[in-house]
């Protein structure tokens, strides 16, 4: 990333032949061996980081007038801290790559007569005038090291740069995704949809099961654009297809998962289950609970009350070590019952979007992402109140 970083972006590239310290981590650009006087007048080193922002895959801009600042409060030869440097105390987490800049503050310095940088290079070069310039004068420091950084840290699933992640400074908590291999058995419309927040979460690998063919119908309950193409095609291959070009290892499989497809299912740290057939949930359920993979189960039940529809959508957790006792609640049907062959199945895109929305929430609280109050095993949305009620988890310790 770093030689794509710096030939595509003249700005940046002017940094380097000016000889800054030039480095990148977690779409992040950091200069390094930045000169600053601490409250002794002795001379101290520090880091700037500034959030890249892509326009394309090798094409950043920056986007405000901020910066962070890895070391102590900078001086002036008057031994008072440099004014014109508003902003406070802050922390930023970057990745193990960058180990020696540890964030500690913020600095805000908006350029009076634009209000805004031109660039990168406007933006660091003031802001190292700014913060060197009375160690250059005292000490005779120098910023410009021509050091070279090329690690930028580890490399991304993605096949655009996640500068979402690196806006919102919670690259600490993505970093909790790095192993995840994650299964998704079931591409109806709330399969579809959780497919679609998966696919821009940061997990290792995801793996789509689903036999079924893609017709009309599911296209009033998909995420996206419809291709006329994709009628007729197996619903493996238009999801394959659609997120080909988005990331890194995701695998679609023309296949249910049972008894004689689980092994497709080695190495699955989480999986989400989104089928609307008894039996079918009981093998899936089994295959997992076997394996010791912990799962979310959705489903959704409506029906017309009063001339409107009303009902409710479900979000069942199945721990690696509780699921069977999970599975012996109820919580979700195992069996076809006489009727479901003349049971109208009423699904609707919002409710499905929703549904998976509540299951990828739940999924990351358990991984540490979203704070939870309660941790539900069991959680049940009602349309008619738009209220949520809940079974909290057992102890699987």
């Amino acid at each position: 990333m770093y030689q794509k970083l710096v030939n595509h972006n003249e700005d940046i590239g002017r940094l380097v032949s000016k000889g800054y310290a030039i480095g990148c981590d977690s779409n992040y650009l950091v200069v390094r061996d930045v000169p600053y006087l601490d409250e002794h007048l002795d001379l101290a080193w520090g880091a700037i980081v500034a959030k890249l922002v892509a326009v394309d895959k090798l094409r950043f801009v920056q986007d405000d007038h901020q910066v962070f600042f890895a070391g102590g409060v900078p001086h002036g030869l008057d031994g008072a801290p440099i004014r014109n440097l508003g902003g406070g105390p802050c922390s930023l987490a970057l990745s193990a790559g960058a180990e020696d800049v540890v964030v500690q503050r913020r600095f805000s310095n908006k350029p009076k007569n634009t209000g805004k940088y031109r660039d990168f290079f406007d933006k660091i070069d003031t802001y190292v005038s700014i913060i060197s310039g009375p160690a250059m004068s005292m000490k005779g420091a120098d910023p410009f090291t021509f050091r070279v950084q090329e690690d930028c840290g580890p490399e991304s699933v993605f096949k655009f740069h996640d500068t979402l992640t690196s806006r919102a400074e919670i690259t600490d908590l993505s970093e909790e995704f790095r192993e995840e291999i994650v299964a998704v058995v079931g591409l109806g419309g709330t399969g579809g949809y959780l497919l679609d927040f998966l696919v821009k979460t940061p997990v290792k690998e995801i793996r789509a099961f689903d036999a079924d063919v893609f017709h009309v119908h599911n296209a009033f309950r998909s995420p996206g654009r419809l291709d006329e193409s994709e009628l007729g095609r197996p619903k493996a291959t238009v999801y394959g297809d659609r997120y080909e070009n988005f990331r890194d290892g995701f695998s679609s499989h023309e296949t249910f998962i049972d008894e004689e497809t689980a092994d497709l299912l080695g190495g699955v740290t989480f999986a989400f289950v989104c089928v609307d057939k008894g039996s079918s949930r009981s093998e899936i359920f089994e295959a997992l609970t076997s394996r010791g993979i912990p799962f979310i189960d959705v489903g959704m039940g409506l029906k017309r009350r009063s001339g409107a529809l009303n009902g409710m959508a479900r979000v069942t957790y199945f721990g690696p070590k509780t699921g069977r006792e999970t599975m012996g609640k109820g919580y979700a049907e195992l069996s076809d019952g006489p009727d479901d062959l003349y049971r109208t199945n009423i699904q609707i895109a919002e409710l499905n979007a929703l549904n998976a929305a509540l299951a990828i929430i739940r999924y990351k609280q358990l991984r540490g992402f979203y704070f939870q109050d309660k941790a539900h095993e069991h959680l049940l949305f009602d349309l008619s109140d738009l209220g949520t009620v809940g079974e909290v988890m057992p102890d699987e310790n």
